[in-house]
């Protein structure tokens, strides 16, 4: 069995691609949160610049903290930490109807309710099977692909451009060359399909004309974090019990992805890990408090990464979580990745969504196939896949209700986890199988 935690011994030129490969797969997902917020709460150039900056500083730091293991932190897997897509629209609504201050403050004790209930959660890892966590893992990659195919029609699907055919051609041109390096590449080059592909697909916008460079000339040199940028943390009772919620939410999604990656590199996961793992995350998303950005979570498309490179080690994640922080204290060069097409990442997200839904089956047909667990598979993937597809039905529920109800992994995964400790741990599981 491989050790995930002992560096690799690759040259430090190849880590360093490597880690660049996963600092790209997750920078669109992760500049896309400061994005979408600051725009929806009416963020000026300085203050998304520093939103933006800073967020992704703070990804760097949150990914030494899980992938580093000590006595009480770092699961030590290969995983890259963001800002989950899970707290968008708690953010927004929390930021427009009570303020900034309110929506830190909730983000602090987010993070110190994951701390608290980090070691009771982790020792309920009996309720987390692997039919639970294949469904997940399939959920988390399908669920996703709406993504990446907005990404590949330009990234706004409300905008008059929306799927013209530079767009699509680029989006699948660069899921084409990902797809014919895994077929005919080898070594190397086959373990970086990802950022090869990303690379090619970006010359080729730049040589179209699609490319502004605009962002890098207003981009600042040198930017540092600061200490409640925006304003001290206030709290409100709604705020946090939005944000908690979110947070578990999130918890379940992470064990999911933690159980993927112990599936691919052969590594058993103890109680004790998952405990560190969540520990982490309750950490990061209260730096993320009190430097003013956002709560941190396991980013689950590096899992495709992995599974597609077959690089196991944890070298690169350093080199990748390195480069992050860099990136975050100089936006002129952070302002450099933006430059790459929308409809670029999609095409890589295509691919790599893909391979995260199907690690998710590769999970699922280890599982007995009884009537129980195809019940659990069959509904909670068919809820969460439901309510991805069309959020409208549930229109005329409360706000805070659709918020929960129109996100397909936080439905699948509640259905999944209930579902199998009706039908696996009570009284029913006799007569489903009658």
């Amino acid at each position: 069995m491989e050790n995930v935690s002992v560096p690799g011994k690759k040259s430090p030129i190849r880590n360093a691609i490597l880690g660049f490969q996963h600092l790209l797969a997750m920078y669109s997902g992760d500049i896309l949160v400061p994005l979408l917020i600051g725009g929806a709460l009416g963020f000026n150039a300085a203050q998304m610049t520093y939103l933006v900056s800073m967020d992704i500083f703070m990804c760097g730091v949150a990914t030494l903290l899980q992938i580093r293991r000590t006595p009480i932190t770092g699961i030590g897997l290969p995983v890259v930490l963001g800002c989950a897509v899970e707290y968008v629209a708690p953010l927004q609504s929390i930021g427009k109807n009570f303020g900034l201050g309110y929506m830190y403050g909730g983000i602090i004790v987010a993070g110190l309710f994951i701390i608290l209930v980090a070691k009771p959660f982790a020792h309920m890892r009996k309720y987390f099977p692997l039919v639970v966590t294949g469904s997940l893992i399939t959920l988390i990659g399908f669920t996703l692909m709406p993504v990446a195919f907005q990404n590949i029609g330009g990234g706004d699907a409300t905008a008059k451009a929306f799927g013209n055919p530079t767009h699509l051609f680029l989006g699948f041109f660069t899921a084409l060359v990902i797809v014919v390096l895994n077929i005919w590449a080898k070594g190397f080059l086959k373990q970086i399909s990802i950022l090869i592909g990303i690379l090619v697909g970006s010359i080729v916008a730049v040589l179209m004309g699609t490319v502004d460079f605009a962002a890098v000339g207003q981009a600042h040199w040198a930017q540092l974090p600061q200490f409640f940028y925006f304003g001290t943390p206030k709290f409100e009772w709604s705020s946090i019990a939005t944000l908690i919620l979110a947070a578990f939410t999130c918890m379940i999604e992470s064990t999911g992805v933690y159980f993927a990656l112990s599936d691919i590199t052969g590594r058993k996961l103890e109680d004790r890990d998952l405990e560190h793992g969540y520990r982490s995350e309750g950490i990061a998303a209260i730096l993320g408090g009190v430097f003013n950005t956002f709560p941190y979570s396991t980013f689950s498309q590096n899992v495709g990464i992995v599974q597609l490179s077959g690089i196991k080690k944890l070298t690169p994640i350093y080199y990748s979580a390195f480069m992050l922080m860099i990136l975050g204290l100089i936006p002129k060069f952070g302002a450099i990745a933006t430059l790459i097409p929308a409809s670029v990442l999609g095409g890589a997200m295509l691919v790599m969504f893909g391979m995260v839904g199907a690690q998710g089956i590769k999970m699922l047909s280890k599982v007995e196939l009884n009537n129980k667990n195809l019940l659990i598979i069959a509904v909670s993937i068919g809820l969460g896949l439901g309510v991805t597809t069309q959020p409208a039905l549930f229109q005329y529920l409360p706000a805070t209700v659709q918020v929960i109800m129109s996100n397909g992994m936080v439905v699948g995964s509640f259905t999944a986890v209930i579902l199998n400790i009706l039908l696996n741990h009570t009284s029913l599981s006799k007569r489903v199988e009658e």
